[in-house]
């Protein structure tokens, strides 16, 4: 963008090819909430579609997107990597290392994981006046702007390339192999340590009300944003509830624009439709 703001997702092989009883992939839903969504369209020609394996590259090529091939020596990442695997902590590592990268190169950005639907533009709810150097989704919100009351999901953040958080970014990356833990919880453990005081950082949590998840569903769908496969363990599980959640939003637009009068109505009977699938998805 003018602003060198640039939206940035990371896609493997499981992400862009068809599961088993799936009827799509997780890469096509992510760009049909893109189409369907308010305000959305015109933000593809800023995503960059990061593909660590070559069959993801391959597709993301042949789909016209903005493509880079991460190389990723030493390391298979084009399987599905089970939430909290080794080899899903390794990737989400990563994922870190790169975006360090991006930030040091003068770019700001979105990162979203591909299970977040974008329903509205989220631009227009985040705060682009220069005042914040992460805004960045939670689980729950709880109303605190104290980060040990907030369970931040890194699967959809704003940030802003400056000193600040360079520095942090090099700091959460250097304890990738003192720790064990994947890469957000080392950010949990950072942010509940002091170190937004320490590096000055002014950092803003996004509530759920508009950037939801399945975790804790957004309460109005006239404000919600962005909806997040979070609190799920498998793409399947992932791709049937997501599909839902387009098939949702897709049936409250018709109505409310065949029945303009009854837009308030609509929206105060909406209910999303069961996270079965994710729900299931943590039984043995």
């Amino acid at each position: 963008m003018p602003n060198k703001t640039v939206i940035i997702a990371v896609v493997n092989r499981a992400y862009v090819e068809q599961s088993v009883n799936a009827e799509t992939t997780m890469l096509d839903l992510f760009l049909e909430s893109f189409w369907v969504g308010e305000d959305t369209r015109a933000l593809l020609e800023h995503l960059l579609l990061v593909t660590v394996d070559q069959t993801a590259y391959d597709r993301c090529m042949f789909k016209r997107l903005h493509c880079y091939r991460l190389v990723t020596e030493g390391v298979d990442f084009g399987e599905e990597k089970v939430y909290m695997s080794r080899d899903f902590v390794k990737m989400m590592w990563r994922r870190t290392l790169f975006l360090l990268d991006v930030l040091r190169r003068g770019y700001s950005f979105i990162f979203t994981d591909t299970d977040v639907m974008w329903l509205r533009n989220p631009f227009a709810k985040l705060s682009l006046n220069g005042t914040e150097d992460i805004q960045i989704s939670v689980d729950k919100f709880y109303g605190d702007p104290r980060p040990e009351h907030n369970s931040i999901n890194t699967g959809f953040y704003h940030i802003r390339s400056n000193n600040r958080t360079i520095s942090l970014f090099e700091k959460w990356y250097s304890l990738n192999n003192s720790t064990g833990k994947k890469e957000q919880d080392v950010l949990i453990d950072l942010l509940r340590q002091g170190i937004i005081t320490q590096l000055h950082l002014r950092v803003r949590f996004l509530e759920t009300r508009h950037f939801s998840g399945f975790c804790e569903d957004s309460r109005d769908v006239s404000y919600v944003t962005t909806v997040h496969a979070n609190c799920c363990r498998h793409i399947n599980a992932k791709v049937r509830d997501l599909t839902a959640v387009l098939r949702d939003w897709k049936r409250f637009k018709a109505a409310v624009t065949k029945y303009p009068n009854a837009a308030r109505n609509i929206t105060m009977s909406f209910g999303w439709s069961p996270h079965s699938g994710c729900w299931n998805s943590w039984k043995p």
